[in-house]
């Protein structure tokens, strides 16, 4: 079938005299805005041809039907207010009605939807089965890494020699002695140049020169066993 013959049948059928004018009326009427000729012609289809509809819709705004207004050059027509049906109050109550539950449902379906954004927005933020596939297979080395390492705990081997110890214990006894001489020769040297300052000088030159001393802590441990006992692990294994 041509383009051509489909556009004939969407047409609707051009109607002449009283049918033509109760259908234009109708639509105004049911329509309730204003139109021009043109409009209400492309509206019906073709039903009222856009001639046939101007000379209604001047005949219907004179007889007081519709109401015609002039915007420039552009002639409108509107059904005539004063003609239409007042609504009944149960009607009117009916829709106001109808228009609160409608208010109701609305704010009911807006805390839906926001709800359902929070949880979107979760959904969008949570990792990706390839996050997570990557996620297990780092933690599933961590675990076995981890348990590689507890394995000697377990079976009560020693992890570490007679011999390892030994040597920890004369690193240690070694690199203390070497920082208690360097700290004595710091706190001769800083006595000689802060011997005429005030303590508050000192310290503001400590602070500037960014000397760090001994704090209680340090102290502390000087006091303790890992210091008294001369021994890095402790009591020595013999």
């Amino acid at each position: 079938m041509s383009a051509k013959a489909k556009a004939s049948e969407a047409k609707a059928a051009v109607l002449k005299g009283k049918e033509a004018e109760d259908k234009v009326l109708e639509y105004m009427k049911r329509m309730n805005r204003p139109f021009g000729a043109v409009d209400v012609a492309a509206n019906l289809k073709g039903a009222v041809p856009k001639t046939a509809a101007q000379k209604i819709l001047v005949a219907l705004s004179e007889r007081g039907d519709l109401v015609q207004k002039t915007c420039g050059k552009t002639t409108f027509f509107v059904a005539n207010q004063a003609n239409m049906e007042d609504m009944p109050a149960e009607k009117l109550s009916a829709l106001e009605a109808e228009l609160k539950s409608l208010d109701e449902g609305n704010k009911v379906y807006a805390q839906e939807l926001k709800s359902l954004n929070v949880e979107l927005a979760k959904l969008r933020n949570a990792p990706t089965d390839e996050e997570l596939a990557s996620e297990v297979e780092s933690l599933t080395n961590s675990v076995r890494k981890a348990q590689t390492h507890l394995g000697p705990l377990r079976s009560g081997t020693p992890l570490v020699s007679a011999a390892e110890t030994a040597q920890l214990d004369a690193d240690w006894t070694t690199w203390r002695a070497e920082w208690l001489r360097r700290r004595k020769v710091f706190n001769t040297f800083w006595s000689l140049a802060t011997d005429a300052l005030t303590p508050q000088q000192a310290t503001d030159l400590a602070e500037d020169l960014g000397v760090e001393h001994d704090t209680p802590e340090h102290g502390t441990l000087e006091r303790g066993s890992l210091c008294v006992g001369g021994s890095v692990l402790g009591k020595r294994r013999r």
